[in-house]
Parts: C-alpha cells; structure tokens; sequence
C-alpha cells in the first residue's frame, strides 16, 4: 500500500469522497464543528496546550484535523511546542487538497501554507514555529507498530469501520495503545461496537458520549493505568 495515492470524487462541488471507500473525507454540515467537536473536545484539547503536546492521528485526509487543531493552538496564545504525527495510506494530492481546504474561510491562510508544505511520501516538517507536522504514508497496520512515537492524544479518523475495517481492527487498536504515553487518550466520530471493545481490550477505558450533528454517538477514552 506504500506510496499510493486517494482516488476522489466531489459531491456539491466541494465535498471530496474516497473512490476507494465510497465515504466522505468530512462532514457534509460542517466539518470544522465537527472535527472540534469530535477530536478536540474528545480530547480534552485545547486545555492540555498548556504544555508540550503530541498528537498521533490515523487517517490524515485533507488534513482538517491538523489545520483545526493549529488554528485552536493558536487561539489558545500557548507558546507550547505542539507536535502531529498522522497515518495515511492513500494521501491526497496537492491540488485535491488544495481543493478541499478552499471551502473552509478559516483556513485562508493555513490552507496554503499546508500545500506548499506538502509532500504525499511524509517525512518531518516544521510548519510554523512550534508546530512539526509528519505525515506518514503506508499501511497503518505496519506502520504504528513500528512508529518509536507516543502520543498524549490520537484522533481515530478512518473512514467508516464498515467500509475501512482494517484501519479499525483488534491488533492495530493494540498498537495505538502501546503508543500512547501514560494518562492519553482518544477520541474518534464512531460509537461501533467492535471499535469499542478493540480499544477497551487494548487498555483504554472508554465512554459513549453524544456525536456531533446527525450521529448520536461518538467515543472517547482514557489509556487505563
């Protein structure tokens, strides 16, 4: 799966969707709200920019998360080093990406700055003073458990686990909890049952809280001591 690229088609114009999962890459309300809503919240974030943060991600996409997450640390004015590694098997190419973060406002300027940084074979980048963006492409099934990283937060962002369920599956759940530092946590869209008992038996205590917009669910959780 090394190295491959997204196959996408839009919807409205505007809302990519994976050819290969025949899934959405973001909410079609608004996925601003609901990546804040999802993955920051879900994590307790931005209350813990505080101090140094690291954050692992499976399934970097349009990168959304990253740019929502940027923008909310620099909201919160922390001087904090904030680190994002992410997961992807398919990434976007430059001018579908481009394409996608051109419907959020306030991605005016991060949206740019984003494709000119971006490269679909990852590695390391220093995106903005204090910020390190690595995107890691390849299989996350191989790729997590070799990864040296621990994350304080995870963002779980697959597509859907019934039309991705390896990016969801009881041993890649394993290896997200192992590299988890002590006290982390996740947060993902979905309230599936297998999802949830993959995490549970990983370590992770985890709890069904209220989704945003249209999904009643979503989970949340904590690596157990």
């Amino acid at each position: 799966m090394q190295n491959q690229t997204a196959d996408v088609t839009w919807k409205s114009g505007q809302v990519p969707v994976s050819g290969r999962f025949d899934d959405p890459y973001f909410s079609l309300e608004n996925g601003l709200e609901e990546t804040r809503h999802v993955f920051l919240a879900g994590n307790d974030l931005p209350g813990r920019f505080d101090g140094p943060v690291h954050i692992a991600e499976l399934g970097f996409g349009t990168g959304l998360n990253f740019l929502t997450t940027v923008l909310e640390w620099q909201a919160a004015g922390e001087q904090a080093p904030l680190t994002f590694t992410s997961f992807e098997a398919f990434p976007l190419d430059a001018e579908d990406m481009a394409r996608a973060l051109g419907a959020f406002n306030a991605f005016a300027s991060l949206g740019p700055a984003l494709v000119r940084h971006w490269d679909p074979t990852g590695g390391p980048v220093k995106f903005l003073p204090g910020v390190t963006l690595t995107v890691l492409p390849g299989d996350a099934r191989v790729q997590v458990p070799a990864w040296s990283g621990m994350a304080d937060a995870w963002y779980l962002d697959g597509f859907s686990p019934a039309k991705n369920p390896e990016l969801w599956d009881a041993d890649l759940m394993q290896a997200v909890a192992a590299h988890t530092a002590p006290d982390g946590s996740f947060a993902t869209y979905t309230a599936a049952g297998f999802v949830r008992r993959g995490l549970e038996n990983a370590g992770f205590s985890v709890q069904r809280v209220p989704g945003y917009g249209r999904k009643r669910h979503m989970s949340r959780g904590v690596l157990a001591p």
